[in-house]
């Protein structure tokens, strides 16, 4: 049997962050600032889907937008799978 594991949906989770960004009221030249990119070009990714924040990087918009990793994080993957993996941890 081979067990299809869940995914990080990315660009939903984009959107996500595009949404937290907007309701924080900053621009993505703030989120540039306060990472300290040289560049836009990693947020903009991030917001497309094309790329995922490091966990570092999470863990900082978590703080920033004021929010759980888990509610800027989308995971693609059925209840009935989501119910095996909790049985079987």
């Amino acid at each position: 049997m081979t067990m299809n594991f869940p995914t990080i949906n990315l660009v939903a989770t984009g959107q996500n962050i595009v949404r937290l960004r907007k309701a924080a009221g900053l621009s993505v030249r703030d989120l540039q600032d306060i990472f300290g990119f040289a560049t836009p070009q990693a947020i903009y990714k991030w917001q497309r889907g094309t790329a995922m924040p490091t966990i570092d990087n999470l863990v900082v918009l978590a703080v920033i937008f004021q929010v759980k990793m888990d509610d800027i994080i989308v995971v693609d993957a059925s209840q009935e799978l989501m119910d095996a993996l909790m049985r079987s941890a």
